[in-house]
């Protein structure tokens, strides 16, 4: 039954749970909100939508990059180089980030007859980004559903698994992954050096996937 609503970013993890759950999702949304790599993610989100068929819709939230501290929202030459771990990328957090999202795809569930809220966060944020943390995922599911006339409810199967894991479910449906985007720097190719570009490379590598992505280095 399509009963749900998915935030789809189009980087792996999200593309992955489209792909995954397409028969329980109504409708994908995605958020601009001023990112260095927006442009690039959304253009997949909109690509494997229309592949599937589902709605897809994208939000505008320009005033994050106007009111917000990040390095994703100051430009490809903050973004830190080097291993994906708590101390080198605390710059990219962009403050409750999710917790907006979820609120936002909170209402539109509900405006559109859903009752359930899909995101594709995972075991390897934990550390990284508060509100990526089973914690908050049920925190937050609590409140949508306390929020909400119809007790929407908040879905994250992935909380618990890595980046490989997402990539080996991957592999099984036969993504290509290629039509996805993770660099933060956000140009033309991804960079390669930068820590979400080394983590997928190495959940790519685990999954035993050819990694086929066009890298700068």
């Amino acid at each position: 039954m399509k009963d749900s609503i998915l935030i789809l970013s189009g980087g792996m993890d999200s593309v992955t749970l489209l792909y995954d759950k397409q028969d329980t999702i109504a409708m994908a949304v995605s958020f601009h909100y001023g990112s260095n790599h927006n442009d690039r993610e959304i253009a997949y989100a909109k690509l494997h939508c229309e592949k599937l068929g589902i709605p897809h819709i994208i939000i505008p939230l320009a005033f994050m990059k106007q009111y917000f501290k990040s390095s994703l929202l100051e430009g490809a030459d903050q973004i830190p180089e080097g291993d994906y771990n708590g101390d080198n990328m605390h710059s990219t957090v962009v403050p409750f980030r999710n917790g907006i999202m979820l609120s936002i795809a909170a209402g539109l569930a509900e405006s559109n007859g859903l009752k359930h809220i899909m995101m594709a966060n995972h075991g390897g944020d934990h550390a990284l980004y508060p509100d990526c943390r089973p914690e908050f995922v049920e925190a937050m599911n609590q409140a949508v559903s306390t929020g909400t006339y119809v007790n929407i409810t908040l879905n994250a199967p992935y909380t618990h698994l890595t980046k490989a894991d997402i990539a080996k479910k991957g592999k099984l449906i036969g993504i290509d992954y290629r039509q996805t985007w993770s660099c933060y720097k956000g140009g033309a190719k991804h960079c390669g050096k930068c820590g979400t570009c080394i983590e997928r490379k190495a959940a790519l590598r685990e999954a035993g996937i050819n990694d086929l992505t066009e890298y700068e280095e």
